[in-house]
């Protein structure tokens, strides 16, 4: 797997799952505490361990100066043999520091002193160790002052000793040598090989320290986190099913801490939902069922009242004017009813999953002009005109003709009702994959939200509005769902005082995905701009127009 996709799976883990952040950050800051605290005790540990040699070295130095001093100013002054006193005080000094663990550098006599001479002048050394590991700031040091002067070293040995440099602490101070009279520089290495393994062991010893550490405290966040994650995720598990359909889904309980009693509430809510969804599914069965039967059943006496109204229409002009206008009235009221009764079985209809279509290749645009021209009667009552605008190229869509004639029906109708006297603009056009359909109104328009609100069943945007066309408030609702049953998109937008729209979408061949609307939900043109600026975008259109001039 590329870096890529480790990164991507790592951020997928990192974002859904909870007990991975907690995990994951209780590591982080316990290792930024144990380093932190792990580097306070290594310092701590190392400046104990140094000062503890530095305090020891300088002691033992001072101590073996004096002692050397001792022994030298203890000889005879005039004793000729001043070398030989000089190399016996060195390999004195050497087979010390062999015992005790420090080599010794004799060197002198020291620069700037004219006696020296009988005892001879070089450097005497304890055998391997380079003379060189002496700081010159040290040298110098010496052989300026009396006393005790110490640093930290590098302490180097001979190649053929096959001993490896080490860090030590050097100290240097002056003796006099009483046969000749010079002064020489003695010098003690103390190596700090032990301090030094010491510390390799503390160092690895608080770096296992911490590994273990922080492997308890993952795997006891890990484990608290499972016993408060593994609920939630199976609180989550059930949800979904809860969601699916599966109201019978419940969580196990287990004790009685904070995570059962929520799991308990948990199944409580589930159990008022399910009776609650349970009583509204019973309750719209019901709903259905008397729609259904109640549409049914007024078939057959509301034929009969039709078969006597028309008898008594069609005889209205021998009656008295005031029976002749009840006839009409009663003809109309008629057929409002059988309007409203047709529209009832349609939606029972789609309530019973019985709708089925009956495909054709049909041009939208051809469905249209039909539509405009059936309404142009009712524009012309309302002072409305149908504007029809479509490309020359056929628009073609396998779909129920009849079934969307009655959606652009529906939507011509309702937008010529809510014009106010404005143009009514019909828009048609096709793309690869899909043949839209919208109607455009300049009337009062929709507020915010009732955009989705206009396809309920028995919904209008004003209660209180007086409709000439007289419908029933299932129009829209019927239009929405021939629009799903040929897996289409039926959508309003409206802004108040600028009018509406609504677009019909259908997929050109039937059972194909829409991915998108040849025309757009929201009009780019507004109430004061004429219509011909977006009629612009087709190049040569088709415009029938229909209904007042």
């Amino acid at each position: 797997m590329s870096t890529r996709g480790l990164l991507r799976r790592a951020t997928t883990v990192w974002r859904r799952s909870i007990q991975a952040r907690v995990v994951i950050s209780t590591l982080v800051l316990s290792a930024v505490v144990v380093s932190l605290v792990g580097w306070f005790l290594l310092r701590q540990i190392t400046e104990g361990l140094v000062d503890s040699k530095t305090s020891a070295s300088v002691a033992e130095a001072t101590r073996g100066a004096a002692e050397a001093q001792d022994r030298l100013s203890g000889t005879s002054g005039t004793d000729p043999d001043a070398a030989a006193q000089l190399s016996q005080l060195a390999t004195t000094i050497v087979s010390r520091g062999d015992v005790q663990g420090f080599d010794v550098v004799l060197a002198g006599p020291v620069a700037g002193t004219t006696d020296g001479l009988v005892a001879g002048s070089g450097t005497r050394k304890s055998p391997g160790v380079v003379a060189a590991s002496v700081p010159e700031p040290l040298r110098e040091a010496v052989e300026q002052r009396a006393g005790t002067s110490w640093t930290y070293t590098a302490i180097r040995y001979e190649r053929d000793t096959g001993q490896p440099t080490v860090p030590g602490i050097v100290t240097g101070s002056q003796i006099t040598l009483p046969a000749d009279g010079g002064t020489y520089a003695l010098y003690y290495l103390f190596p700090m090989s032990d301090q030094q393994e010491t510390l390799s062991l503390v160092r690895q010893a608080l770096f296992t320290a911490g590994a273990l550490l922080l492997a308890l405290i993952g795997g006891l966040t890990w484990l608290v986190t499972r016993q408060v994650v593994t609920p939630v995720r199976l609180a989550r598990l059930v949800a979904e099913r809860l969601a699916s359909g599966r109201l019978e889904e419940r969580m196990h309980v287990r004790g009685d801490d904070d995570i059962a009693r929520l799991g308990t509430s948990f199944n409580q809510m589930a159990a008022s939902l399910q009776k609650q969804i349970r009583q509204l599914e019973e309750l719209s069965r019901v709903q259905r069922r008397f729609v259904s039967d109640v549409s049914h059943e007024l078939r057959t006496p509301l034929t009969t009242v039709r078969m006597a109204g028309d008898v008594l229409h069609d005889a209205r002009e021998r009656f008295d004017p005031a029976t002749a206008r009840s006839a009409e009235l009663l003809q109309k009221e008629l057929d409002r009813f059988e309007l409203l009764l047709t529209d009832l079985l349609e939606i029972s209809r789609f309530d019973a999953g019985a709708a089925a279509l009956d495909l054709e290749d049909v041009d939208l645009a051809g469905v249209a002009h039909r539509v405009a021209e059936n309404t142009r009667a009712l524009a012309e009552r309302r002072g409305t005109r149908i504007v029809v605008r479509a490309p020359q190229r056929p628009c073609v869509a396998e779909v129920d003709v009849r079934r969307v004639e009655r959606i652009v029906r529906n939507l011509v109708v309702n937008a010529i009702d809510y014009a106010d006297g404005h143009d009514v603009v019909v828009w048609v056009d096709a793309n690869e994959d899909s043949t839209a359909l919208a109607v455009r109104d300049y009337g009062c328009g929709l507020q915010p939200g009732q955009s989705a609100m206009v396809f309920d069943r028995f919904w209008r945007a004003d209660p209180a509005r007086a409709r000439a066309t007289g419908g029933t408030g299932l129009g829209l609702s019927i239009s929405l769902e021939d629009a799903r049953l040929h897996g289409g998109w039926l959508q309003a937008w409206g802004e108040p005082g600028g009018g509406a729209q609504f677009r019909l979408t259908l997929p050109r061949r039937a059972g194909d995905r829409i991915s998108r609307s040849p025309l757009p939900l929201v009009p780019p043109d507004t109430r004061a701009a004429a219509v011909g600026a977006v009629g612009a975008r087709y190049g040569r259109v088709d415009e029938t127009t229909a209904g007042a001039q």
